[in-house]
């Protein structure tokens, strides 16, 4: 009787400890949930430019693209000449050549910073600009120096200004 006693007392501590670490854990989401909605925008956020390019900025690193409309512009791309790794960026000079069919689209960089990476697979296959524009057809990422300027739009603002230039 003893130990059925003593089975059920450690039981209930048990049950009962678990229950204050679920309120210790959700108490501590609910504290850290509005830090993550405040900071969201900035670190994971996809921004365009007025000369159509798109840049996705994730924790200071920010992968470069155009946008559906500049490839569609430009036509097909058949060779992309793409920055070196570790070479410093300037926001609006040219960091990108773009040949297509129909003309040279140059990209800009929308940031002050340094190429941390480029999409080797362009060399092999730069038609993935116009077929995946905003995916797989990536240029460079740009590790951001400073903070975002603000040009840079979000999806309504850019929607709005291919509307605006369509009229």
């Amino acid at each position: 009787l003893a130990q059925a006693t003593l089975s059920r007392k450690a039981h209930r501590i048990r049950q009962e400890s678990q229950q204050i670490m679920s309120m210790a854990l959700v108490r501590t989401l609910r504290v850290a949930r509005p830090a993550l909605r405040y900071t969201s925008p900035r670190l994971f956020s996809t921004y365009y430019t007025k000369t159509h390019e798109w840049f996705k900025v994730e924790d200071g690193v920010g992968t470069l693209g155009i946008t559906d409309y500049a490839q569609d512009q430009l036509g097909e791309v058949v060779y992309a000449d793409l920055p070196s790794e570790g070479q410093s960026v300037e926001a609006g000079a040219t960091v990108v050549s773009l040949e297509s069919v129909k003309a040279v689209g140059e990209v800009y960089s929308p940031v002050d910073g340094e190429v941390v990476g480029v999409n080797e697979a362009l060399g092999d296959e730069p038609g993935l600009v116009n077929s995946a524009a905003q995916d797989g057809g990536w240029l460079c990422k740009i590790k951001v120096a400073g903070d975002l300027p603000s040009s840079l739009m979000d999806q309504a603002a850019y929607d709005k200004l291919l509307k605006e230039s369509s009229a």
